[in-house]
């Protein structure tokens, strides 16, 4: 098996939250895990390290958290690189992408109890848009934002009454791509980040409350 499997295995992992932030790596039991020899295992655990995916804790390897400041900087770069993958999308979506992106919408709607379901669709929906700005250096760059979303312990789905006000986002979002308005997808996209911003905050805030 090659460095790339074995390092696709752990990013999985961590993105579907079979690993969450301060969870300790240990080669040995990713190995038997996946059933990967150690090597590629530890050239992986270095790559993830490279890209802040995993820190140090003294000798061990733990799946990195993002403290506030960091978590506003990423909010930052994804709101500007998403909006800017709509503008483009509204360009050069086909009618087949946009079709698949209305799709979508329609099948979100019976997850709305389900914040798990919603969020696994949430990330499907964005990187459909992605691909639909078809500039593979900016989904490229989206990749790497939404790799550093999976060191989020939660989704901000998971706040009550987000999943519906996330599926009038997306509809906003869709419809102004579907009318090629490039500016108007720019600045609904934008503002889906910034909401799903301020939820998150509100999370954070509150899983401090509750620990104090």
């Amino acid at each position: 098996m090659s460095q790339k499997d074995a390092y696709t295995l752990i990013l999985e992992a961590i993105d579907t939250g079979l690993y969450g932030p301060g969870d300790r790596l240990v080669e040995s039991e990713l190995a038997e895990r996946f059933g990967v020899s150690r090597t590629p295992i530890r050239e992986a655990l270095q790559r993830l390290e490279t890209q802040s995916l995993l820190t140090r804790d003294g000798r061990s390897l733990i799946v990195a958290s993002l403290d506030h400041n960091q978590l506003a900087e990423l909010y930052v770069v994804r709101g500007e690189l998403e909006g800017l993958a709509a503008k483009l999308a509204a360009t050069h979506a086909t009618p087949e992408e946009v079709r698949v992106l209305r799709e979508m919408l329609e099948a979100d709607r019976s997850l709305l109890n389900d914040p798990e379901a919603l969020s696994r669709a949430n990330r499907r929906f964005h990187k459909q848009i992605h691909l639909a700005s078809h500039n593979r250096f900016l989904v490229r760059q989206l990749d790497l934002v939404h790799r550093s979303m999976a060191l989020l312990a939660t989704t901000s789905l998971a706040a009550e009454g987000r999943s519906k006000g996330t599926l009038e986002e997306h509809t906003t979002i869709v419809e102004a791509i579907e009318t090629r308005d490039g500016d108007a997808a720019y600045a609904a996209l934008r503002d889906h980040i910034s909401k799903a911003f301020v939820t998150r905050l509100r999370l954070d805030a509150e899983a401090v409350e509750a620990n104090e």
